[in-house]
């Protein structure tokens, strides 16, 4: 199950599709060619209608997934074989939510406010202290729309100053 939005409404998908059309999409080595020319539309789509699930859903339906790669260690380069399941909802999730958080920090700067909370969304096995320590802290829509817009490859997690990696569950609302 993907992460719960608390303010992903008809408003924050326009600003969505707004800051999708903008760019800096994130383009995984782990998609198919088909895949990354489908991305970014696919993602519109998610954004005006659906759901980092559905996204998650239509990545594997639609076999967009690269089903190995490789990778090098010690100079030898060596196949792997991916969990296209575990792929597919990680990059859905983190870039709907990465477009999520960016759409929310134009709708709240548009409506005056400065700050988002953050929540977990989503829960997890092993939550990390840092991202516990995040819950119920509040971020500047400015520096946080910035970090978001900066690089096509932020995680959720670094933009909001926790160390780690991805699968937080993190996401934020309007205070």
């Amino acid at each position: 199950m993907g992460i719960i939005y608390e303010n992903l409404d008809a408003k924050t998908r326009s600003y969505m599709l707004e800051e999708s059309r903008l760019g800096g999409h994130y383009i995984s080595p782990r998609l198919a060619p088909e895949g990354q020319a489908a991305w970014q539309s696919l993602l519109e789509e998610a954004i005006k209608t659906y759901n980092d699930d559905w996204l998650a859903t239509e990545l594997l339906k639609r076999n967009f997934i690269l089903s190995q790669e490789t990778y090098s260690r010690s100079g030898n380069v060596n196949l792997r074989k991916i969990n296209q399941p575990h792929a597919a909802q990680q990059l859905a999730e983190g870039e709907f939510n990465r477009y999520y958080l960016r759409g929310l920090c134009v709708r709240a700067k548009a409506e005056g406010k400065r700050f988002l909370k953050v929540y977990r969304g989503k829960q997890v096995s092993q939550p990390r202290p840092e991202s516990e320590a995040k819950i119920g802290t509040e971020v500047d829509v400015e520096a946080l729309l910035v970090t978001l817009r900066r690089n096509d490859f932020v995680t959720i997690e670094e933009a909001f100053g926790v160390p780690g990696g991805p699968n937080s569950g993190l996401t934020a609302r309007i205070s």
